[in-house]
Order: C-alpha cells, then structure tokens, then sequence
C-alpha cells in the first residue's frame, strides 16, 4: 500500500482531497459523483470525518480521516485500503460541520 504525505489547510480543501484522490484512482469523472460525509464522534469529541463517494452502479468508495494520527485512509468498494495519505498539518475540526 502506498504512503502520501500532504499539506492540506481547510476541511474544504481535505473534501477536495478525498474526491479528486478515489476519483482518479478509479478514472471517475470529478464532480459527477455524490460525495456525503459525517463527522465522527469518540464520546462527544469529534475523532474523524467518514467520506463517501456515491459511485456507479450503486458502488461505494470511501475514505476516513482519523485526527488522532492525521492521516486519511482510502478504500475501495470491497473494503480493500488502497492508500494511506499522512497529514503534514491538522485541519481545524471546527470548520467540518457540513
């Protein structure tokens, strides 16, 4: 599994991020597919954001940010983690209520 490393400012720009990331590693067309997310909670401290990519043929691709270790994990529709992208810099949480 490969290793990125990434400097992302804003929760907008970790959204872009994620979308433009399973979109190319899937030859998707960006912005053709829904993307939702949620805000995870560990207690009543957010721990991560959930996103997930509405694809064709009802498929799913998904990928978590954990804050913890700052770093976004990217699946596939098996559930198979394709990429491991490690954070440079935190994102504020608080800007993630989308």
């Amino acid at each position: 599994m490969l290793t990125r490393f990434q400097q992302i400012e804003s929760v907008h720009d970790l959204r872009e991020y994620v979308n433009n990331t399973i979109c190319s590693q899937y030859q998707l067309q960006v912005g053709a597919f829904q993307m939702t997310e949620r805000v995870l909670r560990r207690g009543d401290k957010p721990c991560g954001i959930y996103f997930c990519l509405h694809g064709p043929r009802a498929t799913k691709f998904t990928a978590i940010w954990e804050t913890d270790r700052n770093q976004i994990l990217f699946y596939g529709s098996c559930g198979e983690r394709f990429l491991k992208t490690q954070l440079l810099e935190s994102p504020r949480m608080e800007s993630a209520a989308a």
